[in-house]
């Protein structure tokens, strides 16, 4: 280790450009994992959900287009489509204390949808990771059609 760490410098001056990419890389991987950490809502496979949603009677929203939502969607979810997501919306302003999870199709719509949701004062906000598409991989039980 001693002969790494005296060898170091003589490496970084004979490779600059190889250098200065690994400073960026961890200045990114450092960017992106606090970010994550202070976004406000957590991330969940399909087993933790499943839990969230037996264990706590969690809401589930499906931000999803309704014409994937009829495709197939989590048994408990309920529609709203991205451009009608009003977390202001005040039948929403009665569960702002429970256990909400997001959920789209590929996992990356719910997380816009989840940040609204803790803008607005909602405490327990999750999403799904890998969206319906994970639930699907975790071969859990699809509802299609509409409720």
């Amino acid at each position: 280790m001693s002969e790494f760490l005296h060898r170091l410098p003589e490496f970084m001056g004979n490779h600059p450009i190889l250098t200065l990419l690994f400073i960026g890389i961890v200045i990114a991987v450092i960017a992106n994992e606090s970010t994550r950490w202070f976004r406000g809502y957590k991330e969940l496979t399909p087993a933790e959900l499943t839990r969230l949603i037996n264990g706590e009677n969690a809401l589930v929203v499906d931000v999803s287009p309704p014409a994937d939502y009829e495709k197939g969607h989590v048994p408990t979810a309920k529609n709203v489509a991205m451009a009608q997501f009003d977390p202001e919306h005040k039948d929403l302003g009665k569960v702002k204390d429970k256990a909400v999870a997001v959920i789209c199709r590929s996992g990356q719509t719910s997380a816009g949808a989840a940040s609204r949701l803790v803008k607005a004062g909602f405490q327990r906000v999750y999403t799904l990771a890998g969206g319906t598409a994970a639930w699907i991989a975790a071969d859990l039980p699809l509802h299609k059609g509409r409720k």
